[in-house]
């Protein structure tokens, strides 16, 4: 097959609307939740030849979606530009090369934000799942918040397990990283050092920031995404006539109450 024609075949896999190209992502989509739950399981856990296999495994087909991606654009070096891109070229790295270790299984989960990140997903998505339309801020307060966890989680675990003795594992890190958050400081478990305090403190004060966002998203009210066809403004209150940033009289659908 020419290069054009195969480069056209998996353009039409990464972007068409096609039957064949919605399951090939909703199949991406599939895969990397599946990553996601084993990098979370593993990182309990002692290494071992089973989840090193896996590993490999995980890293070769990323590496396979990473250049396909490549391949596929249209715009290469603008792919460079973008956080995904790099989230995954991480991801590659902690899978496959093993001096990465365990700390490089938590910068896996670093993946996660491609998820929701991606627009042609974001877009099938909202098309596909009302639960996704109805839910969309939460769901990407939760995941930044869970990513934030896990990754400042590795960054305390790898700074000071062979100097702190209160850090013996990842629960302990993991424990340490939760209640900075959420200020409750029950001070069982310190950081000491210039090092251990800059952490904390970058715990507390992005780490609130993530919480309160996700609180936010939970306790505001319901807004649907319709585009004014005046002014443009995407998101308004389920129960809308008007605009509220023009005044433009809406006609946001609706399925009526149950």
């Amino acid at each position: 097959m020419p290069a054009a024609a195969f480069q056209k075949s998996v353009r039409h896999l990464y972007e068409g609307a096609t039957p064949d190209g919605v399951r090939f992502r909703y199949g991406l989509l599939a895969f990397d939740i599946v990553t996601v739950l084993f990098i979370i399981a593993t990182s309990f856990l002692p290494s071992n030849h089973i989840t090193e296999a896996f590993d490999i495994v995980f890293g070769v087909v990323i590496l396979a979606d990473f250049a396909a991606r490549l391949f596929a654009s249209r715009h290469r070096m603008r792919e460079f530009s973008r956080f995904s891109t790099w989230a995954d070229i991480v991801a590659i790295v902690s899978f496959l090369a093993p001096l990465a270790g365990e700390a490089g299984g938590f910068l896996r989960i670093l993946r996660t934000l491609r998820l929701l990140r991606d627009y042609q997903m974001l877009a099938r998505l909202r098309q596909d799942s009302t639960f996704f339309q109805r839910n969309e801020e939460v769901i990407f307060a939760v995941t930044n918040l869970a990513v934030f966890i896990f990754v400042m989680t590795a960054i305390v675990y790898e700074t000071q397990k062979f100097r702190n003795p209160q850090i013996g594992n990842y629960a302990d890190a993991l424990y340490f990283t939760v209640t900075a958050l959420t200020t409750t400081g029950f001070g069982d478990i310190t950081l000491p050092g210039t090092t251990g305090r800059m952490i904390t403190v970058v715990i507390m004060i992005f780490g609130v920031t993530l919480f309160f966002n996700l609180a936010r998203a939970l306790l505001s009210p319901h807004k649907v995404r319709f585009a004014c066809p005046a002014c443009g403004l995407q998101r308004h209150d389920s129960d809308a006539v008007h605009c509220k940033a023009c005044g433009k009289v809406l006609n946001i659908p609706d399925e009526g109450l149950t």
